[in-house]
């Protein structure tokens, strides 16, 4: 038996330079394990989301709205839907194809999808903070506080992941 730094799939060493010692398949299998893991954090900010934005239209005050605060109130309602169904995506797609021996496409897809979904969830959280802001405050004050929020969102989710990524040498490691 070939030890596990010469495990082969067939088409030679699966030995990657980041030091894991799996075949194509366990790393599909990682993959998707990883994108699922991802979606169930996002999914739990989702709901909390949606389920505050689908109480407020139920508050006494909900009629006191304007005509802004209000398509603002129902972009959100969509959107939040919307991060619900691209995020719940993955696994219908999962369930559909599985046992088809398309895994590779599942966890693309799956990719893809989760990239969607924290878009919309940037959109939603961005948006929930200026309406919060705009009934609470002022439009001034939404104004500025959604765009904290895009600034941190740009920050955190964009740029921080693309500094460190150019700081490595593909292995995990810093240059």
């Amino acid at each position: 038996m070939n030890s596990s730094s010469e495990r082969t799939t067939g088409d030679g060493p699966d030995v990657r330079p980041d030091g894991r010692d799996e075949s194509a398949n366990e790393r599909l299998d990682r993959h998707w394990n990883e994108i699922l893991q991802e979606l169930r954090v996002a999914q739990t900010g989702t709901q909390i989301l949606t389920g505050f934005l689908l109480a407020l239209a139920f508050q006494p005050t909900f009629k006191d709205l304007d005509t802004l605060q209000t398509t603002v109130y129902l972009v959100l309602v969509s959107l939040a839907a919307l991060a619900t169904v691209s995020g719940l995506a993955p696994v219908s797609s999962h369930r559909i194809l599985f046992g088809r021996l398309m895994k590779e496409k599942v966890v693309g897809y799956g990719d893809v999808l989760l990239r969607v979904t924290l878009a919309m969830i940037s959109l939603l959280l961005t948006g929930v903070v200026f309406f919060l802001f705009d009934v609470v405050v002022s439009r001034r004050a939404a104004i500025v506080a959604g765009a904290v929020v895009v600034a941190v969102v740009v920050s955190l989710w964009l740029v921080a992941p693309i500094v460190l990524r150019s700081r490595s040498d593909g292995d995990g490691t810093r240059t």
